[in-house]
């Protein structure tokens, strides 16, 4: 059984940074960030791949979000930077069992237990 443990959330102001991190108890495939806000589903802000070398970010956060992966390290991260009141949800961390991106929530079958960022205007 795969845990993963988020970390690194806080309250900002708009235009500030936030470095989130996500631990793996063990070596993981494919990877991703989503984020929540009550009342909706999960939203995918981040994919990976299992070797860290492709990528995917939805408009809503490109070119402000980075996600990486050091998998020495058993850890994945999401630098996001510039950011904006409407950033402002639960983001957790999910780890599939394939090597290609997925950007879909229902394909991960692990999940951290969540971090919540908080971006004031």
């Amino acid at each position: 059984q795969v845990r993963l443990v988020e970390s690194g959330g806080g309250l900002v102001q708009a235009g500030d940074s936030l470095r989130l991190a996500c631990i793996s108890s063990g070596p993981v495939d494919n990877m991703g960030w989503f984020r929540q806000v009550p009342g909706q589903g999960r939203e995918i802000v981040a994919a990976i791949n299992s070797r860290g070398t492709v990528t995917f970010y939805p408009t809503s956060v490109e070119g402000r979000f980075t996600i990486s992966r050091d998998n020495a390290e058993n850890a994945l991260y999401l630098q996001m930077d510039n950011l904006k009141p409407e950033d402002t949800a639960v983001y957790y961390c999910a780890a599939g069992t394939r090597a290609e991106i997925w950007n879909v929530p229902d394909l991960y079958p692990y999940w951290g237990q969540g971090t919540q960022v908080t971006v004031s205007s």
